[in-house]
């Protein structure tokens, strides 16, 4: 979630197109079937939310459980299992599991008109490999969570957000540091949790309808790292397919932009339901904390612009409200934000006032209009192509990412389709 997929505004004054709804995407008339999916991935928009911080560890998200072990070192899953031992990780996590995500959330979030959950989980709860400190238990509360989303009509993505050696070198990867993915046998690895998920949920797949590869793998300058991931996805495609022929099967473009992927893994291959998931945050750079709430709203339609003509179903798997970076820990545990220059490097460029901690009901008039119109802007955007999972649905206390408290106070949108602020990516 660390790195940014802004738009550069030249490419936003050329590309304020209007939303489509309820057309067919390309992938439709090529695609002649929907075989067993249950869900119409053709004509239906994906409407959904993030369950982040439950069985992958955020220190923004949940910073209490961190703050509950006073090493300062103590900054990712990793080093915080590593730092109380298995026994006591276990009975502490195993609580947060329980308690954190229960079936009164999937209640709200169908209540409110979305139709899917994104569940991340770690290589760890499902391949565990030896020396790691992790701690396992996390799959008996999925198998809940599956459930839960069949009661309450719910369609699952269940995501691997955290790869062994970590594949981009950010604390929501379980360990925060340098990107050891795709050294030694981290792939096959990786391959041997994709496999246990897609057998362990191969006979739910009237909710669990698609599964993520792996989690915004970031590439360094040069080097071999794209064609690896490109393997990668060939390889876990075949995997899945090996168990399930219907199951969606989700790759992230690694920020690249989702032009990069075209032609890759599509029905012209000889792929079928291959769906691409792009990230959308102006939050992570300097060109995009800078921006003033109207160029926000500017960059958000203009994504729209680069969904058009793709030859997979395509969506915006995380998102989110904030114009700023000021949520407690954002950027890692202890750390500062750019937008008011308490970040090593960056200038200030307003006040954290109010979006550092506390609820959204405490937020200024200004800052809850500047919440509704980005997020009407977003929907509009996404909405263009597949659809969209917002991120997230509850945390304890950062206000421009909590979509509970967002609807609880009338920011997010109900109905969905409801407008404060119509016609601001075109007419």
């Amino acid at each position: 979630m660390y790195l940014s997929s802004f738009v550069p505004l030249a490419v936003v004054a050329t590309s304020l197109l209007a939303s489509v709804r309820g057309v067919p995407t390309p992938q439709a008339s090529k695609d002649p079937y929907l075989g067993g999916l249950t869900f119409d991935y053709f004509h239906t928009k994906v409407r959904g939310v993030n369950l982040g911080g439950w069985f992958v560890l955020e220190p923004w998200i949940a910073p209490s459980i961190f703050e509950q072990v006073s090493n300062p070192a103590v900054i990712d899953e990793y080093t915080y299992t590593q730092a109380l031992g298995k026994g006591e990780a276990y009975r502490r996590l195993s609580e947060h599991w329980n308690n954190w995500i229960t079936q009164d959330d999937f209640n709200q979030i169908a209540h409110a008109g979305l139709n899917h959950v994104r569940i991340p989980i770690g290589y760890w709860a499902v391949a565990p490999l030896d020396g790691d400190p992790y701690v396992q238990g996390q799959l008996p509360v999925l198998d809940k969570a599956i459930s839960w989303a069949r009661a309450a009509g719910l369609k699952v993505t269940i995501d691997l957000h955290g790869a062994p050696g970590s594949q981009n070198g950010f604390d929501n990867s379980g360990r925060y540091g340098p990107i050891n993915w795709q050294q030694g046998n981290t792939l096959s690895q990786t391959l041997d949790a994709i496999k246990g998920l897609a057998k362990r949920y191969a006979s739910a797949s009237d909710v669990v309808t698609s599964i993520q590869l792996v989690n915004e793998p970031l590439p360094a300058p040069g080097g071999s790292f794209l064609d690896n991931t490109k393997h990668f996805y060939q390889d876990g495609y075949n995997a899945i397919r090996a168990i399930n022929s219907e199951t969606v099967v989700v790759i992230h473009d690694a920020f690249q932009g989702p032009g990069y992927w075209q032609g890759f893994l599509s029905p012209e291959t000889g792929a079928t339901h291959v769906m691409l998931d792009i990230h959308q945050y102006q939050i992570f750079d300097a060109g995009g904390i800078g921006l003033s709430p109207n160029q926000h709203v500017s960059a958000a339609c203009g994504v729209s612009g680069q969904l058009k003509g793709l030859d997979k179903w395509t969506v915006v798997g995380e998102w989110t409200g904030a114009q700023t970076d000021c949520a407690k820990w954002l950027n890692g545990r202890g750390k500062g934000a750019r937008y008011d220059g308490t970040l090593p490097g960056f200038s200030r460029t307003g006040s954290c006032d109010g979006k550092y901690s506390g609820p959204v009901a405490a937020l200024s008039a200004d800052d809850k209009s500047n919440l509704r119109h980005f997020i009407e802007a977003q929907l509009d955007a996404y909405e263009s192509r597949t659809g969209w999972f917002f991120w997230t649905w509850k945390t304890e206390g950062a206000p421009e990412w909590d979509m509970q408290d967002l609807l609880r106070n009338g920011i997010f949108p109900q109905p969905l389709d409801s407008r404060e602020y119509p016609g601001q990516c075109g007419s």
